[in-house]
């Protein structure tokens, strides 16, 4: 959003990092040798951060969204627009990001957008080029969203299916866990391809089932931040995956990631949404009995692999 032309002021909890932030324009603990542009500042203070904000990009772990947000209604400037950087389900709830966004901060639907693509954070502060998807039942909010962080390196696109979107960005890291988790096992290319292409079929069905449209999967939202987040050793979804394969507990994993790997908590969101609407995600809930009940790593591929035999496809198809 700075190199796109914004003033950006960044919130965080720790006054260290936002010292250094503010300071330095470095944020070592994350983003080591990244200098940050000169239109970044940063505060301890959320209401200063939001004090006459267009544009508010919420990126803080989605289980803790409402917690955060609720205090802060009252702050919002009238005009703003959210967008969610959000990738999960909450618990309990089995909302989405963008659902917890507008009921936390008491705004319509229409002043919320939601944010998804092949976006490895690390690659995006080195300017390396990427494109994203920008999702608003408002082709107004999600325009001005896109205005706000298109620049050289980074193309937005807009897309008016919110569902589909945040789908994609939730469940792609729960298929990151089960890739990683097979490569933490040694296993080679053929998983990995079989892992992610099936997984883009769990995402369709249960996207499809709420209501998204079908064209959202195969784009950027969703095989190309699927295959970015299951590749690439920056996701940290994919990296805690790979340390549970080779051996550790999941409090381990945790420990040896660092950071945030949305999918571990979402997992149990996503599969118990899927299993409300009666759509089967079979490495959904092989993830979810790896890391939450205690299903040995071993038996995940046999799980995943001992199904029915039939026709490939997304749905059945009715005569």
């Amino acid at each position: 959003m700075a190199d796109a032309g914004c003033s950006v002021t960044v919130w965080g909890r720790d006054a260290a990092t936002v010292a250094e932030i503010a300071a330095d324009r470095r944020n070592s603990a994350y983003l080591p040798g990244v200098r940050l542009p000169a239109g970044v500042t940063a505060t301890t203070d959320p209401r200063a951060a939001l004090a006459g904000a267009d544009v508010v990009a919420v990126a803080v772990p989605s289980q803790r969204a409402r917690a955060v947000l609720e205090p802060l209604a009252d702050a919002l400037e009238p005009h703003a627009v959210v967008v969610s950087l959000m990738k999960g389900v909450e618990l309990d709830t089995d909302q989405r990001m963008s659902e917890v966004v507008a009921q936390s901060l008491r705004i319509g639907a229409d002043r919320v957008a939601v944010l998804s693509g092949p976006n490895l954070a690390r690659e995006i502060a080195e300017r390396q080029p990427t494109a994203t998807v920008v999702a608003s039942t408002s082709d107004a909010t999600a325009r001005v969203v896109a205005r706000a962080c298109a620049s050289a390196y980074f193309r937005p696109y807009t897309n008016p299916d919110v569902v589909g979107v945040e789908l994609c960005g939730a469940v792609k890291n729960v298929i990151a866990l089960a890739v990683g988790i097979s490569q933490g096992r040694g296993m080679g290319f053929n998983t990995m391809a079989t892992v992610i292409t099936r997984g883009l079929v769990e995402i369709t069905r249960l996207g499809l089932a709420l209501g998204a449209d079908a064209a959202t999967f195969p784009g950027l939202a969703g095989m190309g931040d699927l295959m970015a987040t299951c590749a690439s050793p920056d996701s940290r979804n994919h990296t805690l995956g790979v340390h549970v394969g080779r051996g550790m507990s999941l409090d381990e994993a945790l420990a040896a990631t660092g950071g945030t790997a949305e999918g571990v908590k979402s997992s149990r969101s996503v599969l118990e949404l899927a299993t409300s609407l009666g759509v089967d995600m079979p490495i959904t809930s092989a993830v979810v009995r790896v890391l939450h009940e205690g299903l040995p790593v071993d038996a995940m591929a046999g799980l995943l692999l001992a199904r029915p035999h039939k026709a490939e496809g997304v749905l059945p198809v009715e005569a």
